[in-house]
This record gives structure tokens, sequence and C-alpha cells, in this order.
């Protein structure tokens, strides 16, 4: 790198000849080999022996703490909320109480899945995401059941409540 103006004599040129010291030597050999391949390197023929392996630099796209801690955060608060009321029906306040919590635990599943979603992860028998493949109906259908049927029962609980 050469210096800047402000390093140098007021007048003084940068990078002539008469400043070089001739006790220095050029950074490289001296003499070129035929071919531009020097003694302790790999000869001609050995450049290019075998296929061309490609190897993945980048990390794996995981889930971090700093990802999951909030998520898991807002599903035990949410969780709890929905519990202690149906567990110890405080009364009239407990079944606001118990719809809030549900509402916390749903949001934090979701904002889970979408994190999961993002990093590449897919639900078990699902396709992954851009792989072009159509998921099977069974598969989305038996989501389906599984999530409405939670809904109903924690919606009928709490209705029980009031």
């Amino acid at each position: 790198m050469e210096a800047g103006p402000r390093d140098t004599a007021q007048g003084a040129q940068h990078g002539t000849a008469q400043d070089e010291d001739p006790r220095l030597s050029s950074d490289g050999p001296d003499e070129q080999p035929p071919g531009g391949v020097t003694a302790d390197g790999p000869e001609v023929d050995e450049l290019s022996t075998g296929p061309e392996v490609e190897v993945e630099l980048r990390p794996q796209r995981r889930l971090r703490i700093w990802q999951l801690a909030p998520i898991v955060g807002l599903a035990a608060v949410g969780s709890l909320m929905f519990a202690f009321p149906l567990a110890f029906e405080f009364g009239d306040g407990g079944a606001v109480v118990a719809m809030l919590g549900l509402l916390i635990c749903s949001c934090a599943a979701g904002w889970g899945m979408m994190a999961a979603r993002r990093v590449g992860y897919t639900w078990p028998g699902l396709p992954q995401r851009g792989s072009g493949r159509r998921p099977d109906w069974r598969v989305v259908l038996a989501y389906a059941v599984v999530v409405v049927a939670v809904v109903v029962l924690a919606v009928w609980r709490v209705a029980r409540l009031r």
C-alpha cells in the first residue's frame, strides 16, 4: 500500500527508483520456469486428475437459542394462563384469562412454525418448500382434524366455566 500525502515530506514523489533500497529484493522468483509451474508444486498433468468436489461453505441453517427463547417463553406463559383458570375455576374472569392464554399460546405456536419454516423445516409428512412435490391430502386432513379437535375442546372447556 502506498503512503498517503500526509506521510511524506512536502514536494516529495512517491515510488521513484531513487527511493528504493538496493539491499531489498523482489518478492517473486528471479526466473520463471516453463509452463508456469514451480519445482515444489504439482506437475502440469497432476493439476486436474479427479472429478471436482463441491463443498457447502455456508453453515447449516438451524434455529438459534435467541430465536427459540421468546417462542418458548410465550408458549409457557400462554399455557399457564390457559391452564390455571381451567384447573382452579377463578370465577367470572377465569374464562377471559383462559381465552387470552389460549390466544398467546397459539400465537407462540404460529411464530415457532414460521421460524422453523424459514430455516427449512417442515411438518412430518409434508414435502420441503420449493421441492415441487404436492402434500398428501391425508396428512393435511389429519393435521386439520387435530387442530380443530384441540380448538373445540378448549372452547368447550372455557364455555363450561360460565
